[in-house]
Formats: C-alpha cells, structure tokens, sequence
C-alpha cells in the first residue's frame, strides 16, 4: 500500500481542471493493473467536478511501483474549458508519494509475557522476600511495564495487563494523529508553494 498526493498548488483554475483528469487515467490505469484506488483526502478547487487536492491511497501487488511512475510534474495538455480563446494549452499538477497511514497495535493477552520480580522500597517483610511484583512485556509493541502496587502477584498481573493495554492505545492515537498532521502539513506546503507556471506551448 502507499499514498499520493496530487496537488494543483496554487495554479489557475484550469490546473484544478486537470487534476481531475490526471485522476480519471490515474484511477483507470490503476484499475487495469488489478490495483485498487481510494480517495482518502480531497480538497475541492473553485469550480464544479474539481480538485486542488486528492490523497490517494493505492493498494495490491505493485502498488508502490506504480506510484513511483506517477510522481513528480504531472502536465495535462488540453484548452482552457473555462477561458475561450486562451493561448495557454498545458496545465501542471504535483504528485508525490507520502505515507500517513497508521498501523493499529492488536492487544491480545496471549503476547504478554509474565515475569515474577522483587521490587525494594517499604512494605514489610513480605515485599522485600517474596517475588509478588510482575514485569510484563507486550512482545509485539516492545511495551514494558513493572507493577508492584499490590500484595498478591495475580494483582499486580492483572494490573499489569490493564496498563499495557492503555499504553498501547495511548500510541495508537497519537500515531493516528500525527499521520492526520503529516498529511495537513503535505497539502499546506503544496497549496503554500510557489504558483504553477504555466509556459505557452
């Protein structure tokens, strides 16, 4: 899986217009490879049917190969469907490939591993003797936690596990949300950026 983004940047109206060209073929083309294409993200441009961005997620075999190919300065040659006459016949779009997703962590009990521990500190004779305080390892985020707070290690297991799991879901939605950032960031700086040239044939 990867994601484009395509951008009209701050280009006429007509480079908004093509974009929604260029994303026809690109959906098509893709298509024809067995690949699937989703629009995550769309900004539209001023006129009807048009885009000044589009996240594009492409998943199946070959998908990152195929975008490579879409990357870079997009030209759609075609008049102006919006200024008769016009002498200007090439309308530029950016593609760069950019990747926001976000893996969720499954939480499965089954991936923790246990092990009995002394801890120091007060508590009487019992603490300081008995292996009643757990480290916990969640093996596949790498997540370790030492829980002490109770006498009894069945406790301090169950606390454990309690605080892994919102560990885990604490990282998962402050991924999620710096991929939301990363992808505002991406269309700011395209939409920020220099105007399209836009040269006479």
């Amino acid at each position: 899986m990867t994601e484009l983004l395509l951008s009209a940047g701050r280009g006429p109206a007509e480079c908004a217009w093509a974009l929604a060209r260029l994303l026809a073929r690109l959906e098509s083309a893709a298509a024809r490879r067995g690949l699937r294409t989703e629009r995550v993200e769309t900004v539209p441009g001023d006129r009807a049917g048009t885009y000044r961005s589009v996240l594009v997620r492409i998943t199946g075999a070959g998908a990152e190969p195929f975008a490579a190919g879409w990357t870079g300065t997009l030209c759609w040659q075609a008049p102006s469907p919006y200024r008769t006459g016009h002498g200007r016949k090439n309308w530029y779009v950016t593609a760069r490939t950019c990747r926001t997703d976000v893996m969720i962590t499954p939480f499965h009990e089954a991936d923790v591993d246990f092990v009995p521990c002394r801890t120091g500190g007060p508590g009487g004779q019992h603490r300081n003797k008995a292996s009643t305080a757990v480290r916990a390892m969640h093996r596949p985020s790498g997540r370790t936690v030492v829980v002490d707070t109770e006498r009894y290690l069945h406790l301090n297991r169950r606390i454990a596990v309690e605080l892994l799991r919102q560990r885990i879901a604490a990282d998962d939605e402050a991924a999620r949300r710096a991929g939301v950032d990363a992808r505002r960031r991406i269309h700011d700086e395209l939409v920020r950026g220099d105007p399209v040239r836009v040269e006479r044939p």
